[in-house]
């Protein structure tokens, strides 16, 4: 029997803003670097979908990565989602205030991330499939040029900052 479901543990595949379950369905719906990745115009929506399906009392956990930073400095060459990141903030502030949750905790952490050459950068994040880039050859030098500067003999290192935003239904 696999883990989750000996767990009691469920995916559901679907937008944010339109869950297919019934009101108070989850004790627990987990959000991992997923909120800026809703479109802007129905953040809202989905954190009271959240809301709608979770059971009283029940828990949202909130993973966003945050916009600072030198890592976010060369991502923002790449793909700048600095307005997509600041609105998920700004949704879940709204969501507070509005009285849908209650903030049980906030943490602030950093990552690591490391790439020992140029070529394992590039493959991560410029020759993806996931996404459409539109980077012309000045821009992708740009990009190398900015990357190759954080190089030493051990690769290139970074500092990813993150936040996690554990919300109470209310």
């Amino acid at each position: 029997m696999p883990l989750a479901v000996a767990l009691g543990v469920s995916f559901r595949y679907g937008g944010a803003e339109a869950i297919a379950d019934p009101d108070g369905s989850f004790d627990a719906v987990l959000m991992f670097k997923s909120l800026h990745h809703v479109p802007m115009r129905v953040m809202d929506q989905a954190l009271r979908e959240i809301h709608r399906v979770l059971r009283p009392g029940g828990h949202a956990l909130f993973l966003e990565p945050v916009y600072a930073g030198e890592f976010n400095d060369l991502m923002r060459l790449i793909n700048d989602e600095g307005e997509v990141r600041t609105a998920a903030v700004a949704a879940l502030n709204r969501a507070l205030e509005a009285g849908l949750f209650r903030l049980e905790a906030e943490v602030f952490y950093e990552t690591p991330g490391a790439y020992p050459t140029w070529e394992a950068f590039e493959d991560r994040f410029l020759k993806v499939t996931h996404t459409e880039l539109d980077i012309d050859a000045a821009r992708y030098a740009q990009i190398r040029s900015a990357f190759l500067a954080h190089m030493t003999p051990e690769g290139a290192s970074f500092l990813k900052p993150h936040r996690v935003d554990l919300l109470r239904w209310v």
